[in-house]
Formats: structure tokens, C-alpha cells, sequence
């Protein structure tokens, strides 16, 4: 079981949507943020590091976007459907996006692919947690 499970466990405030639901995402987002700032690490560190730029760039907005929305969906008793739909939203897009451009690389870079598979897992459960609100 993973904190964010734990905390929506611990909450005495009512939690709308299904909990489990609701934990993967939370879990999904940190785990996305965390393989986005993980891989512009490595990426800065190739040797064809100007090819790694659009990736880069993109990996910052990922891990901005889904840092963001994981920090809001982790309280849930202050829910406002019109801020959280649009954040998850906008997870959906950028992980998209980011994981297109992180799977082109993919063959040459181990840690590309492994960012690619985090943003598929966040951009799932971000689908998952929006048809559920």
C-alpha cells in the first residue's frame, strides 16, 4: 500500500471517488514527475544532447504538470472539479506527448524508455480517474 492509499485512508474528511482509483493516480503522477526529472538528467548527460532537446523540454513541462496536479488531487476534501478536471486533463495531454517523444528514443536510450512506460502508466490512470469524476 502506498502512502497516498494510507492518507486517503487516515482523512477524515469524505473522499468522493473511489480511493484505490484515486491512489494510483496520486502514485502515477509522482512516479511520472520523478522518471521526467530523472530522465532530463540523463538526457543532458548524452553525447548528442542536441538531439535531446524537444525531450528535455518536454520531460520539464511533464513533471511540472503532473507535480502540480498530484499536490492538488491529494486534497481531495477541497475539491473543485473545475480546477482538478482541467489539471487532469492537461496530464492526459502532456503525458501523451512526452511519452510519444520519450519512446522515439527508446532503442537508444534505456532511461527514455523507462520515462516513456511512466508517462503511459499517468496518462492511464489520469483517463481512468477523469471517467470516474
Amino acid at each position: 500500500m502506498s502512502y497516498a492509499r494510507e492518507m486517503l485512508d487516515a482523512s477524515p474528511s469524505p473522499v468522493t471517488v473511489d480511493k484505490s482509483v484515486l491512489a494510483t493516480v496520486i502514485d502515477a503522477l509522482s512516479d511520472c514527475a520523478q522518471a521526467c526529472v530523472a530522465d532530463i538528467d540523463d538526457d543532458l548527460g548524452e553525447h548528442n544532447v542536441t538531439e535531446m532537446i524537444t525531450c528535455i523540454r518536454l520531460c520539464l513541462n511533464c513533471a511540472d504538470v503532473c507535480t502540480a496536479a498530484a499536490a492538488v488531487i491529494s486534497r481531495p476534501a477541497g475539491y473543485d472539479a473545475s480546477v482538478t478536471k482541467p489539471l487532469l486533463e492537461a496530464c492526459v495531454a502532456i503525458c501523451k506527448t512526452c511519452g510519444d517523444e520519450c519512446e522515439r528514443h527508446a532503442e537508444m536510450h534505456a532511461h527514455c524508455r523507462v520515462c516513456g512506460e511512466a508517462c503511459r502508466r499517468c496518462e492511464q490512470a489520469c483517463r481512468e480517474l477523469l471517467r470516474a469524476l
